[in-house]
């Protein structure tokens, strides 16, 4: 299997996920702008997703997919559904009763999570009410992660991927269609987490079936507990949990410390958070979900070599695309921002406050992408704690940040502290991954990272001169600007790829095939 293939299949689905991921924040843009009702929506959804994040995407399936994957490999049909069965009856009942405990708790939860909220009894409230209809999405898609590790490690790439696209349907949905019918209408946006996990759930019961590895939960819960693969996990799971989701709850402590800024400093977050998250899905998410499977298998049949050709070559792409992505984020803020959400509600100070945020986001991008590669290096090998430690300290490095920067740079200063930290964490990675011996760098980095420089160099001044001035973009009506942005975008890409063709590169370089 060509995991260059692999990565453009998985980054299709992610890009048509994305794009519907803006197309829902061009709506609820228009039809909420940026205020008290974002603002209580999107700290009510930040928490459950949180979760979401740290403990299916992140703890869990860092600690499921090494061992799933050895199961595979060595164990047989047999073993390997069993321990599917007994990792999906634990993982059930653990969380039907985080999400109970989590509907009761929602009034604490929220005032840990925003204690500004306090201040206004209407705001708190309305999160409150939010967080108690959003917390069962936790349910829905650490059930859905369960099922994307199975089918990832059976090389079922496409549908874990594709299953996003779901949620932004939702959301679409019920902001367009059903708004008007809820008191308040942000309550919709609510019952669009609720339903699009739902949605989520259900489409991963026929690609199990077909693999054979459906899982069949059960209440016995000694059983479960028995198993010595899924101790093994769960001795994973809790070091893990911090190590890969450290970016995560930087976002939270981010989330608490907006609370006392202004009204709307919650909202300008997300929408540059949005943003962001666009090429960190397509790349650094994509190419770690394909990764992982394969730096197990390697590591699994002691197959050192490699394993860490198999991570240059993520190094390589993950810097050939990621790096410019960051560069274009920035140049091109005040277009991006004006074209998605400069509409109705939203205005030129929410595009203006929504820019400084993405400006500072931009400058540890690459490090947030590098992190999703450098991670797996140690999490594939089942080292948890050399993780644990370098994201305890990008976690305290992004509090003293915080810190530093708030009291100048307000909600600017929260996201650049999370992209300088997390560019901490890349580097703390990179070197341990050195020093144990795990990754020695192939021949040819140099004369490969100055050609991007000069690549990049080229796309900065093409993109430069083709924006215009920023002030014509908020002049502009959206056709003009969509307009605009369609053949502005191209031109960048067209004119970084045309010169890395011209300084000997062909995407034939870059081919390579999964572990077997």
């Amino acid at each position: 299997m060509n995991l260059l293939r692999v990565l453009a299949t998985v980054s299709g689905m992610t890009l048509l996920s994305r794009v519907l991921g803006f197309v829902r924040d061009f709506v609820i843009a228009r039809t909420f702008g940026a205020g008290l009702a974002t603002d209580a929506f999107f700290v009510a959804f930040k928490l459950p997703n949180l979760l979401r994040r740290m403990f299916a995407e992140g703890a869990f399936s860092q600690a499921f997919v090494p061992i799933l994957g050895e199961y595979k490999n060595k164990r047989g049909d047999d073993e390997t559904r069993n321990l599917v069965d007994h990792v999906t009856s634990l993982l059930s009942m653990a969380l039907f009763a985080v999400t109970a405990i989590g509907i009761a708790a929602a009034s604490i939860l929220v005032w840990i999570s925003a204690p500004g909220f306090a201040a206004d009894a209407g705001k708190f409230e309305l999160t409150v009410t939010l967080t108690r209809i959003t917390f069962p999405y936790i349910l829905f898609m650490s059930l859905v992660a369960l099922s994307g590790c199975i089918l990832n490690t059976w090389s079922r790439f496409a549908l874990p991927a594709f299953t996003p696209v779901l949620l932004n349907i939702a959301f679409i949905g019920m902001a367009l269609f059903a708004a008007p019918y809820f008191d308040p209408p942000v309550l919709a946006l609510a019952w669009a987490v609720f339903i699009g996990g739902l949605l989520q759930l259900a489409i991963q019961i026929p690609a199990l079936k077909k693999i054979a590895m459906l899982p069949r939960p059960s209440i016995n819960w000694r059983a479960a507990w028995a198993d010595p693969g899924v101790r093994r996990i769960l001795t994973l799971m809790g070091p893990a949990l911090i190590g890969v989701s450290v970016s995560q709850i930087s976002l939270l402590i981010n989330t608490i410390f907006a609370s006392f800024l202004k009204t709307g400093s919650v909202s300008w977050l997300y929408y540059a958070d949005r943003l962001m998250e666009f090429p960190s899905g397509m790349l650094g998410v994509a190419l770690g979900t394909i990764l992982l499977p394969s730096l197990a298998r390697y590591h699994a049949s002691e197959n050192h070599d490699e394993y860490a050709k198999l991570l240059d070559w993520g190094l390589r792409l993950t810097l050939l695309l990621a790096a410019p992505a960051a560069l274009a984020l920035a140049i091109l803020a005040v277009p991006l921002i004006a074209t998605l959400f400069f509409h109705g509600a939203f205005s030129v100070n929410d595009v203006l406050q929504t820019r400084s945020a993405l400006l500072a986001y931009a400058v540890g991008l690459t490090g947030m992408i590098l992190v999703k590669i450098l991670a797996p290096g140690f999490y594939a090998r089942q080292n948890v704690k050399t993780p644990l430690r370098i994201a305890l300290i990008s976690l305290l490095a992004t509090q003293v940040m915080n810190l530093a920067f708030i009291g100048w740079l307000a909600h600017a200063g929260l996201a650049l502290s999370i992209g300088l930290a997390a560019c901490l964490n890349a580097a703390l990675l990179y070197r341990g991954l050195r020093q144990q011996g795990i990754y020695t760098p192939q021949p040819g980095w140099g004369l490969f990272v100055l050609k991007l420089l000069i690549a990049m160099c080229i796309m900065a001044i093409t993109l430069w001169f083709a924006m215009g001035s920023e002030k014509s973009w908020l002049e502009t009506n959206l056709l003009g600007r969509t307009i605009h942005l369609a053949w502005l975008v191209p031109l960048g890409a067209i004119s970084y790829f045309a010169t890395l063709w011209g300084l000997g590169f062909r995407l034939r370089d870059f081919k390579r095939r999964a572990a077997d």
